[in-house]
């Protein structure tokens, strides 16, 4: 294991958080023992849970590298939790230094953690917004982007806790309608349910993290309304592989698949 990190003043490693799990996950530095033990829970139950995550951060990668790539300045990582092992800045700035990111979450000590690595600074922030609040979330963002030139939504593992009674589309649509042309969304979502579990271990999974609102792919293409679908495109992973020079992700199984789409 990664040296870790000690805790910054003011944050509870008293309680698992979700967002350290996702760290112990992806072998990151910054997680506690109660982390690693609800994580190390989650994964006797769900032992896709790391070989998932690890394939949609290598994905996330991809997507970051194919943004700057296409002359994005401006990311905003909604749901992003910790930033962690791959994280979004480091992965633009060793092409383009100039790129603005900003990493949103609804969880305030996830913020507090995330602000206490970071030491905010003029070209990477952290907002404590919640995305099923978008007009409370854009007014935060006022200042931060410049919505009169192109901006990147990265959705990864967030539509996929937003139920059909928070309108996820209608999030999306808040969103687009903000966004300059050649703007960008990009989503990760949970394709599979859970057919090897029993009940006993579904009711112990549910209890321990959020509920996915699993969805058909046909809905999912529906949050790209609006948009082109780009390469990467909307990628599934039995056709994708990580890219070969990034060694720390290997291929591995998934229930997730994710699309990229640049609005017209």
């Amino acid at each position: 294991m990664a040296d870790l990190r000690p805790a910054p003043d003011g944050v509870d490693t008293s309680v698992p958080n979700v967002a350290r799990m996702y760290d112990y996950y992806l072998g990151g530095k910054d997680h506690f023992a109660a982390d690693r033990e609800a994580a190390e829970h989650i994964l006797k139950i769900f032992p896709d849970t790391r070989s998932s995550a690890v394939e949609n951060r290598a994905f996330l990668a991809r997507t970051v590298r194919y943004l700057v790539d296409a002359g994005v300045r401006q990311i905003v990582d909604i749901g992003s939790g910790l930033p962690t092992q791959g994280n979004v800045h480091e992965i633009a700035h060793r092409s383009a230094p100039d790129t603005r990111v900003v990493y949103v979450d609804y969880d305030p000590v996830v913020c507090a953690h995330a602000r206490a690595l970071l030491s905010d600074g003029a070209l990477v922030s952290v907002v404590e917004a919640d995305v099923r609040n978008p007009g409370d979330l854009l007014a935060k963002l006022d200042g931060l982007v410049d919505f009169g030139q192109p901006v990147a939504f990265m959705l990864y593992a967030v539509l996929h806790f937003v139920p059909d009674a928070a309108k996820p589309y209608e999030i999306v649509e808040k969103l687009r309608a903000v966004s300059a042309p050649g703007s960008y969304l990009a989503i990760s979502h949970a394709r599979d349910a859970r057919p090897d579990m029993t009940p006993e271990a579904l009711e112990i999974y549910e209890k321990a993290t959020a509920s996915l609102a699993l969805r058909s792919h046909a809905e999912i293409e529906r949050f790209f309304d609006g948009y082109e679908l780009v390469e990467p495109g909307l990628v599934y992973p039995e056709d994708w592989r990580p890219d070969e020079d990034e060694p720390v992700f290997q291929r591995t199984a998934s229930v997730g698949y994710g699309g990229v789409g640049r609005l017209r």
